[in-house]
């Protein structure tokens, strides 16, 4: 708006210089820009990166599987950890001994995260692995990729609403630059004369 008002408090005034109505256009301009291509490039952020989370999640739930593994023992000072992935955020993990089979029929034994408060041996739960039995992280979830994308959409939007911002300030600072230098031109040129008796008669 402050771009809107200084075009037209510029329009008829008389102490009005060029680069007043240059700053007040190139505000114009970026306002309009704002307003129209950080929306267009949040959007497009957004849409390849739904499009990109969403294609891996696919592939994760068909390269992850979900195996029941059996408790041999807990592993001596473990302490309850929360689950970085779970959706909630307070799901209590502890570390311990456990075997499982995998989806190809090899049998694992190592130390994974099971998701009790007090394991016991033969306590059974269950973990993610990909087909040869490897633990993974579980696979990502459809709603979390598109809360990814939105945020990516946002950032993206932020982003060029911010250079273009820092564009705008640039070229005004340049041009303020420009304009002090012509003032020190013109303060140089009339400084000699300044105080003499009968100066410009």
């Amino acid at each position: 708006m402050r771009a809107i008002s200084g075009l037209w408090r510029w329009r008829h005034n008389p102490l009005r210089r060029t680069t007043d109505l240059v700053e007040a256009w190139v505000a114009l301009a970026a306002l309009l820009l704002v307003l129209v291509a950080a929306p267009l490039a949040g959007s497009l952020i957004g849409g390849l990166a739904q499009d990109t989370l969403q294609e891996s999640a696919r592939e994760q739930r068909v390269s992850r599987h979900l195996v029941t593994a059996t408790v041999v023992r807990k592993v001596e000072g473990s302490r309850l950890d929360v689950d970085p992935e779970a959706s909630s955020g307070r799901d209590m993990r502890t570390r311990v001994v456990a075997d499982w089979t995998a989806p190809d029929g090899s049998v694992h034994r190592a130390a994974v995260m099971a998701n009790l408060d007090t394991p016991r041996p033969g306590d059974r739960f269950t973990i993610w692995t990909d087909r040869q039995g490897r633990t993974v992280a579980r696979p990502l979830d459809p709603a979390t990729a598109s809360t990814h994308a939105v945020l990516a959409g946002f950032g993206g939007a932020l982003l060029a609403a911010g250079l273009i911002e820092g564009g705008r300030r640039l070229v005004v600072w340049r041009m303020v630059r420009r304009r002090y230098a012509r003032w020190d031109q013109a303060w140089d040129k009339a400084g000699p004369d300044w105080g003499r008796a009968g100066t410009g008669s």
